[in-house]
């Protein structure tokens, strides 16, 4: 009887777990009718236009500090997309700080400028809008031990030449 109550059990056990791998199908799609449209970005009404590749130009002195104490300063010349002079500093606080001032050789110019140097150290700059923003990637040689892991992109405002 034992033997039979068992087979009866695992018999059981197989049909559930049968069933609940069954209710993990997935849904056959919808018909076309009730899939909502998708326009591409450049047809739908209010939506993003891509930025256009034209030489950047931008000139700015800039710091700021926030209100946790995550400071940085800037100098950025930069004229028909040919930097002029580039140079910046961030301060984390409990953190350290790093320093951005070369020697940089300008390795690209559209559709964004880029300034490598011997370290590795690669400083991207675009334009989005009227703002310019400043980029940092393999840096963490010019920044104090584990800092670079908090340094956040420089943001420029191109009108005001403020930076934040």
């Amino acid at each position: 009887m034992r033997a039979a109550l068992r087979h009866t059990l695992r018999h059981g056990l197989f049909v559930l777990a049968g069933g609940l791998l069954a209710s993990c199908g997935v849904l056959p799609p919808a018909p076309p009718s009730a899939q909502p449209d998708v326009a591409r970005p450049s047809e739908a009404p209010g939506r993003l236009k891509p930025m256009p590749v034209r030489p950047l130009d931008v000139k700015a002195s800039c710091r700021f500090r926030d209100e946790a104490g995550y400071a940085a300063t800037a100098v950025l010349d930069i004229s028909h997309a040919e930097v002029k002079a580039f140079s910046a500093t961030v301060d984390i606080p409990r953190r350290g700080s790093c320093r951005f001032d070369g020697p940089f050789t300008q390795t690209r110019s559209l559709p964004s400028v880029e300034l490598r140097a011997q370290d590795g150290c690669t400083v991207n700059i675009w334009e989005q809008g009227e703002q310019v923003t400043v980029g940092f990637s393999n840096c963490a040689r010019r920044c104090s031990r584990g800092t670079f892991d908090y340094v956040w992109p420089i943001i420029v405002d191109r009108t005001s030449g403020e930076c934040h």
